[in-house]
């Protein structure tokens, strides 16, 4: 039975003022299913590896995103056009960040008991992970894009390491320094 029709079911007992049926219905259809959801730890580190892995392709989309940096490397040189704020409120903040930034995401969500492992992790941008939420693919009716190639497109990370090595006031950035950092190391490798 189609879980929209243990649930007309369910209403139907209601009406008839039969709520022992209408409970029994929806245990043995549509029961819930109470998770103990699993912490999410991962570090800045895996989260670099991770995008190198996925190509800066946003899984779910197939979008290409952008090394975290070198946004903020405009918004050092362009304050007012091109805006950052600590927290990405959105009014304060270019959608860019929300729209290119890549981002780590459960596949399979760890709230409804999926794993935090690297098995399970795919690169996503910041707009595609808060619409996503803890819904499956499934239930959203997405799919999974191919990883990207990092070879054939890095997320301009180069370009943002460039950027750095021409003007090395932008360390004094915290947000850029680490990005720089973890973009140094994957190009050493």
């Amino acid at each position: 039975m189609e879980k929209i029709d243990v649930i007309e079911q369910a209403a139907n007992r209601l009406l008839q003022h039969n709520v022992a049926e209408a409970r029994i219905a929806i245990e043995t259809g549509y029961p819930f299913h109470k998770m103990t959801a699993q912490g999410r730890n991962y570090t800045d580190k895996e989260k670099m590896a991770q995008f190198v892995r996925d190509g800066f392709i946003d899984r779910y989309s197939g979008q290409k995103l952008v090394n975290p940096g070198i946004l903020k490397v405009l918004s050092y040189y362009m304050p007012e056009t091109f805006p950052y704020h600590a927290h990405w409120k959105m009014e304060e903040c270019h959608n860019a960040y929300w729209e290119f930034v890549p981002t780590v995401d459960h596949i399979y969500p760890v709230a409804l008991g999926g794993a935090d492992s690297m098995d399970n992790w795919a690169t996503t941008s910041m707009l595609h992970n808060s619409i996503k939420s803890n819904w499956t693919l499934e239930q959203l009716n997405w799919k999974l894009y191919d990883a990207g190639d990092f070879d054939k497109y890095d997320g301009l990370t180069g370009l943002f390491t460039k950027l750095v090595e021409a003007d090395k006031k932008l360390l004094s950035d915290s947000y850029i320094k680490r990005w720089y950092r973890l973009s140094v190391a994957v190009a050493s490798k």
